[in-house]
């Protein structure tokens, strides 16, 4: 594995190279999570304007076509994310994250321009499109950038930004939403992408290139092959069986955990709390975990943190009312799904080689969009004789799911492999 153990914030262009400052270590991580920070305003500031959205007459949206618009987002990250780390494997990182935010911020500007569903669609898809591919670039960057044994907790620092740039886009809505209405939430998105794509412009990354391969001489095989090639194919299945039921609970979680607490008769206040505590669990949990699975592997942790998912809906299922207990189960609800995904991306980037490593990261994180279809499902359980109770019984039927998915996948990276395309987590 090829990591950086440096911490320096920039250095100096060498005589007769680009002027722009280097950025290593410490610093390259840092501006990568800053990149994340826009991508969580991008995806949770839709979710925060909607109400408005149905009022606007220009739009003439209803809220089935209201949440058709919002699921496209994951359709366009689906093929963002996946498409960028293929192409970063073979430009580089940088330039591709100089696309990417790109893409969303131009997403940004249509959106909050947008006169009709139709516009407002294509919006929300080159959103995803340069959310998908700024989330696998800036991982694979800041990923580069870690130093050896850290390689999980520079992931998780740098996914923390989707939650924190959500939070972001609730509280500028508090003021702005009210007095303003919809629109200028997306153009201070612009705004603000505009400002993070001129930092990230004006930089240069290190992007240090792997050690030479014994095969060098011959024509080096396509990221995509190399992935599926041997064993690696096995992991990629693996990882992709996981991230789908686990983000099929976490984004489920994340749009129907509130109504569905209301409908089981809990005071509105504590239900918005509940969505604040699932939050903090996410960005806290990450953080706890992180040394696990540093010092063991993300897998075996990732194990931990998926089951922390079925403990928590255990709770809720089993009817708790003490509130400090809920909120507990809560918080394990935000540590499990949102940490899971995030040493899933760790795993990736340690079990196959750098050189394929966006490709890796790309593949993780694309087929994890495919659990988008969390939500729809929860919407029509939520509305079915089955309620509340019954969102919460499926959510965590695909939460053991993923524990069980992992649990072979634990075996499987434990055993001893002889191909040196594929290293142990």
């Amino acid at each position: 594995m090829v990591t950086s153990s440096n911490t320096s914030v920039a250095r100096p262009a060498a005589p007769g190279t680009s002027r722009r400052p280097l950025l290593a270590g410490t610093a390259a991580i840092v501006v990568c999570t800053i990149v994340t920070v826009m991508e969580g305003y991008s995806l949770i500031v839709y979710g925060s304007v909607v109400p408005a959205l149905l009022q606007d007459p220009g739009l003439a949206l209803t809220p089935g076509m209201a949440g058709v618009l919002g699921s496209l987002i994951y359709a366009g990250m689906l093929v963002g994310a996946f498409s960028a780390g293929v192409v970063s494997d073979r430009v580089g990182r940088h330039p591709t994250l100089l696309v990417a935010i790109t893409l969303f911020g131009l997403g940004f500007l249509v959106t909050g321009l947008a006169n009709s569903a139709l516009v407002l669609g294509m919006a929300r898809v080159l959103s995803g499109l340069g959310v998908g591919a700024a989330v696998t670039s800036a991982l694979a960057l800041s990923r580069t950038h870690a130093r050896s044994g850290r390689a999980s907790l520079v992931v998780n620092i740098t996914m923390a930004g989707i939650p924190v740039g959500g939070a972001i886009a609730s509280l500028i809505g508090i003021g702005v939403l009210p007095a303003f209405g919809w629109r200028p939430m997306f153009l201070i998105g612009a705004g603000l992408t505009l400002l993070i794509l001129l930092v990230v412009a004006s930089v240069r990354f290190d992007e240090t290139k792997p050690a030479p391969r014994e095969a060098d001489h011959a024509p080096r095989r396509s990221p995509v092959r190399e992935l599926f090639s041997g064993r690696g194919a096995l992991i990629a299945v693996l990882l992709v069986g996981v991230a789908i039921p686990n983000m099929f609970t976490w984004f489920g979680l994340n749009v129907w955990l509130t109504a569905a607490m209301t409908t089981l008769n809990y005071p509105l206040t504590s239900a918005l709390l509940f969505g604040f505590v699932l939050t903090a669990g996410a960005v806290i949990g990450s953080l706890v975990v992180s040394p696990l699975a540093d010092r063991r592997s993300p897998v075996l942790a990732a194990v931990v943190t998926a089951s922390l998912t079925v403990v928590g809906l255990a709770g809720i299922v089993a009817g708790i009312r003490f509130l400090p207990v809920l909120l507990l189960c809560v918080a394990l609800l935000g540590a499990g799904g949102h940490t899971t995904m995030n040493l899933l991306n760790a795993a990736a980037s340690n079990l196959f080689p750098a050189a394929i490593r966006g490709t890796a990261m790309g593949w993780t994180n694309s087929m994890s969009y495919l659990g988008a279809v969390g939500p729809l499902l929860g919407g029509v359980i939520i509305s079915s004789s089955l309620g509340a109770q019954g969102v919460f019984i499926v959510f965590g039927c695909s939460a053991c799911l993923a524990v069980l998915v992992l649990l072979v996948f634990t075996a499987v990276t434990r055993r001893p492999t002889t191909t040196p395309e594929v290293a142990h987590a």
